[in-house]
């Protein structure tokens, strides 16, 4: 997508850039902040507490030209976990890739309140909130498409689209993406050279490979012995077929030792 639509078909609209601190949220910024005026991007980030990587927050506004907006969400991951497993205990305790409930209530839930009140607040109808997914990071991305009506925030005189302006990136583009605006991605990528993390949620996440979980041992093994410790009140293990100490072991290549 070279332009934004909405820059043509919404030309007073204001637009809510998400930004994780990773590598596309960083590309995406880069690229979307030379389309439109600045006075028109607002960007926010969804607090994780403790299970996110420390410092990314220093990042996004050591690279970003705007005020950070940082939302936050009424609970933690470990409360997600937690009450989960509190109301069903013969379910499994933790999200997985279908039921990614720490990406709803963590991320996208807080985002989307601060949409509705930003918006209130400036007295705005129209919006668009500008998301770094990108097709190559899963089959399910594939599928979307790069802009669309967000039915959940376009009520009560509010009109939001959801615009995807990197879906079809490459990950060495978002690398040169990152490279021609002068900065580095976040020190956990080492550049994206062997032994860095291929993608920066939570430095645990459902979604990690095992070189991205590794790292995430060797850099906060007090976060692992967290984790650790919720697999055993909860008696299950944080992947379908196994805990985060099987993933984390000797086997994979190419990954921090």
């Amino acid at each position: 997508m070279d332009a934004p639509t909405a820059h043509t078909v919404r030309p007073n609209a204001v637009y809510y850039l998400a930004h994780s601190g990773g590598k596309d949220s960083q590309a995406m910024y880069a690229y979307v902040s030379r389309l439109l005026p600045a006075e028109r991007i607002v960007v926010m980030h969804a607090d994780l507490g403790e299970v996110e990587w420390e410092g990314v927050q220093d990042h996004i506004r050591a690279t970003i030209d705007h005020e950070l907006n940082v939302v936050r969400a009424g609970k933690t991951f470990f409360d997600l976990v937690r009450a989960r497993y509190r109301k069903r205990p013969h379910v499994v305790a933790w999200p997985s890739g279908r039921a990614r409930q720490c990406t709803s209530d963590l991320k996208r839930d807080p985002l989307e309140k601060f949409i509705r009140h930003d918006m209130k607040a400036r007295g705005i109808s129209h919006a668009v909130n500008a998301i770094g997914l990108r097709a190559g990071e899963s089959a399910g991305r594939a599928r979307r498409t790069p802009w669309r009506l967000n039915k959940r925030l376009s009520k009560a005189g509010r009109t939001v689209h959801e615009w995807l302006p990197i879906l079809d990136w490459s990950t060495k583009k978002v690398y040169g993406q990152i490279a021609a605006a002068g900065q580095e991605p976040f020190w956990a990528y080492r550049n994206g050279e062997p032994g860095g993390n291929r993608r920066l949620s939570c430095v645990f996440c459902i979604f990690g490979c095992d070189g991205d979980l590794r790292n995430g041992r060797r850099y906060r093994p007090e976060l692992y012995e967290k984790y650790r410790a919720l697999e055993r009140e909860t008696g299950y293990t944080m992947f379908p077929r196994a805990s985060l100490a099987e993933r984390t072991g000797s086997a994979g290549q190419g990954v921090a030792p």
